[in-house]
């Protein structure tokens, strides 16, 4: 079903799943402020490599070393793994979702 709906070969439709999961079951989800940090800063950092004659540059690490001791992330699914997914099929005249 990821497959079917989800882009990246499914990926996109796993990783939003696994989100919403965490979140009704009141868990952490998977990426952080500092994730976030990091996969917004590559565009502007490419900018500047590409201004500066392709020269590379190394991503700031915005967790000040913190990385190295911060606990691993249980991707199990303990404590979740209760969010269904409906099998959606095709939308009627009216634009409703027929639900199987």
């Amino acid at each position: 079903m990821a497959k079917q709906v989800g882009g990246h070969g499914g990926m996109d439709f796993v990783m939003d799943w696994r989100l919403i999961d965490c979140l009704r079951n009141g868990l952490p989800v998977d990426m952080d402020v500092y994730d976030a940090a990091a996969w917004s800063c590559i565009t502007p950092l490419s900018e500047w490599s590409i201004a500066n004659k392709s020269n590379s540059i190394e991503v700031p690490d915005f967790t000040r070393g913190a990385w190295e001791t911060n606990a691993p992330i249980d991707l199990t699914l303990t404590g979740a793994g209760t969010t269904q997914v409906r099998n959606l099929i095709k939308a009627n005249s009216k634009g409703q979702l027929n639900v199987h």
